[in-house]
């Protein structure tokens, strides 16, 4: 049993043994916390972990006899503003122009076998009724006649609990959401360090760290999409806790738009953590039987530092939210042709390039932006989804035709969400791109925004693009989103609408996603958003890996892809080799680095190969049989960071397989360091004490590798080149450990 109740005292228990999550009725009728971290042992009554403390005299209270019920001191589960709690609240929603104190009184509960689907929304799942339990609890507001549903959903062997809202208008009238979290957690205390994910374009997701403090810490996103610069994924650790010990709470919004994740401490050092749709810009109108669910939230909570949170992400979104034909099937190692060619190539050209990458073993073509309307820079033509004839006179079936003929598969690059000025598409329905009539647009990368808050427009997209997946034969689309939205207004939206925007947009693009996936469920989509700026779950439930950033230099990789493992598979990430001088970073690495860090994902490459040298062709072989070799241990396997490139000049992660018998190491030094430790060991995480391991010809018992640890290769020091093996800048190396 995972759903423990006690109707007498309308007390509630979610437990799997790794996790326990309680809390329970208070005497006014609304929900009060009591419990979330490692497993309880299930009693009948768990009143006594509500405490009651009388506040200071300048202190409101809810009940005349009673000064210490107050919802100032009182943890809730998902408290609202205006009745003694004056923190920031999970819900507001009333009366259009009639001032409203939210008051959601409990009436019901219900427990559903399985996990049911968030309609219209991504979501995580099951793939089995046994896997998970979900708690509903039901509260209603008499005086705005609405009922108020909190969903609890928890795995059977996971310690997840997910959580998300819905609201229904009951009443006659219209009602007016303001604001609508998908959960609310108030922690005990302050004593946590708020850890996140943060950067820019070509910079994403780096780990930042700050200590929870008095007053409102967040991260969000009003950009329209989850962005580059803030990921929707908290984790609350403590302050003793490190990579393999301690608590740590983490947090992640299924979520692809605007977002908000804060934690309010207050005065008496109380931590209220919240997440959901970004309150700024949104109000949802809702009418009379209808219903409004919000985006889910998924909680994690680990006893085993950060990585025992990362690995409960990434078993999760492996086995309970990608596509299921994509959780089992070998990702295609891939060439794109972006770096080789930009916006300058002809048929003959691109069937070279493919013909000299199937030579090397690579089983996947894409052809990335360029090949429609009349695409020759980025001033022209989003929308206007045809071949280019200039390019490609035999048109994409011909090319499609020679690629197959290679032995490889044929991928696309697409930009459905976006219009260029200069298209087609623009001069016959100006009206389609997001903005105020009549007023300036602005725009990025030379583009507007297409309205997907508008069905019409959806349909049109997904015929272009099926017309071409079925034309072609596709096998992969490459979807990209390269500007966010500005001047946000939709032409068919209401004044009074016009707040509902963002989310109907979004609303949009999972429909698009959520249409053609299910006709054509053998196409991989890779999302991407200028690189990382929509690296989401909320993406994830529809295409199973995103293009990591558009930065593809080693060394600049090393934190992106190190940060993005806090939450999200490493199978998940689009990781290539790419051209030097990289393009980003005019840096030059060795093949052999660039591989090695590109392994730890999707691997592919983003070069041409007709430039190559042969010992650079025969090198590229032997990293594509390798890749070949190991890419089950990398889709499967546990991942281990072992050294941070956060902390220090040197990297380290692994992954090791379900069973412990076989492992694949990874190690990074950026830059050389003078007269270093004649020794260099470096200790690893995961494998079997008592099995006995072999690498790089030396046997190995599992708790040497983790209590000693694996001896790295000499290193130069300045006298000894004769013994030194490596040295220099931009080292790498990749263990293949077996027992």
């Amino acid at each position: 049993m995972l759903i423990h109740t006690n109707q007498e005292k309308n007390q509630f228990h979610l437990t799997n043994g790794h996790v326990s999550y309680i809390f329970h009725v208070m005497k006014n009728g609304q929900l009060g916390h009591l419990y979330y971290g490692k497993a309880l042992r299930h009693r009948n009554d768990f009143s006594h972990l509500q405490t009651y403390d009388v506040p200071t005299a300048a202190s409101c209270h809810v009940y005349e006899d009673d000064p210490a019920f107050s919802l100032e001191t009182l943890r809730q589960e998902y408290p609202a503003y205006g009745n003694s709690d004056f923190r920031e609240p999970a819900i507001s929603v009333g009366k259009e122009g009639i001032p409203h104190v939210p008051n959601f009184i409990y009436n019901s509960f219900r427990i559903v076998e399985g996990k049911p689907e968030l309609n219209g929304l991504p979501a995580t799942y099951v793939n089995e009724n046994d896997e998970a339990s979900t708690l509903q609890i039901i509260l209603k507001d008499k005086f705005i006649q609405a009922e108020l549903t909190l969903h609890y959903t928890i795995f059977r062997d996971k310690p997840v609990i997910t959580r998300s809202a819905s609201l229904k208008n009951e009443g006659t009238e219209n009602l007016v959401i303001d604001r609508i979290m998908g959960a609310s957690l108030d922690l005990p205390d302050k004593d946590f360090i708020f850890t996140h994910l943060a950067g820019t374009w070509s910079r994403e997701r780096h780990v930042k760290e700050r200590k929870l403090e008095m007053g409102i810490q967040s991260i969000s996103s009003l950009r329209g999409a989850s962005s580059h610069h803030h990921n929707p994924f908290l984790a609350l650790k403590r302050p003793a806790s490190t990579e393999h010990t301690g608590e740590v709470y983490g947090f992640n919004f299924v979520y692809s738009s605007n977002f908000i994740m804060q934690v309010e401490v207050d005065h008496y050092d109380i931590a209220r953590l919240t997440v959901g749709i970004h309150p700024f810009g949104f109000k949802w109108n809702l009418v009379p039987d209808e219903s409004f669910q919000s985006p889910e939230v998924v909680m994690v909570y680990s006893d085993q530092g950060l990585n025992g949170m990362s690995q409960a992400f990434h078993n999760l979104y492996r086995e309970n939210l990608i596509p299921n034909q994509w959780k089992k099937e070998e990702r295609p190692i891939l060439i794109n042709n972006w770096e080789a060619t930009y916006f300058d190539f002809n048929e003959e050209r691109l069937v070279n390039i493919a013909k000299s990458a199937s030579e090397l073993g690579i089983e996947l073509f894409v052809l990335d932006d360029g090949w429609f309307g009349k695409r020759n820079d980025d001033t022209s033509s989003l929308g206007d989804w045809y071949e280019d004839l200039d390019k490609l006179p035999n048109g994409l079936e011909s090319l499609a035709g020679k690629i197959a003929e290679t032995g490889m598969k044929f991928g696309l690059w697409f930009e459905p969400e976006m219009i260029s000025p200069n298209s087609e598409l623009f001069k016959d329905h100006p009206d389609w791109a997001v903005g105020m009539p009549g007023q300036h647009h602005t725009l990025g990368r030379n583009q507007l925004v297409l309205d997907f808050s508008r069905p019409e427009i959806v349909d049109y997209i997904y015929e272009k693009m099926s017309d071409i997946i079925k034309r072609t034969d596709l096998s992969y689309i490459k979807w990209d989103m390269n500007r966010n939205i500005t001047e946000a207004f939709s032409r068919k939206l209401s004044a009074q609408q016009q707040g509902e925007f963002f989310h109907r947009y979004i609303l949009g693009v999972y429909s698009l996603y959520e249409r053609l996936t299910k006709e054509f469920p053998h196409v991989l989509f890779e999302s991407c958003a200028g690189g990382g700026g929509r690296f989401d779950p909320g993406m994830m439930y529809y295409a199973p890996q995103a293009w990591t950033s558009d930065d593809t230099d080693a060394v600049e990789r090393l934190k992106i892809q190190y940060g993005t493992s806090f939450a999200y598979p490493i199978y998940s990430m689009g990781s290539h080799v790419s051209a030097v001088p990289n393009h980003q970073t005019l840096r030059e690495t060795p093949l052999s680095t660039r591989a090695n860090t590109a392994y730890f994902g999707t691997f592919g490459y983003e070069l041409n190969p007709l430039m190559l040298t042969e010992e650079e062709r025969e090198e590229i072989k032997g990293q594509v049989a390798f890749y070949k070799q190991h890419r089950s241990l990398i889709r499967n396997g546990h991942f281990y960071r072992l050294l941070s490139p956060f902390e220090g000049n040197e990297t380290a992660w692994m992954i090791v397989s379900p069973n412990q018998s076989e492992a694949l190491v990874g190690y990074y030094k950026v830059l050389a360091a003078p007269n270093g430790r004649k020794h260099q060991t470096l200790r690893l995480c995961g494998v079997d004490e008592a099995k006995v391991y072999q690498v790089a010809g030396r046997n190995y018992y599992g708790d040497e590798l983790m209590q000693i640890g694996l001896q790295l290769p000499t290193e130069f020091n300045g006298v000894n080149s004769q013994k030194a093996k490596r040295g220099g800048d931009f080292q790498s190396q990749v263990f293949h450990i077996k027992s």
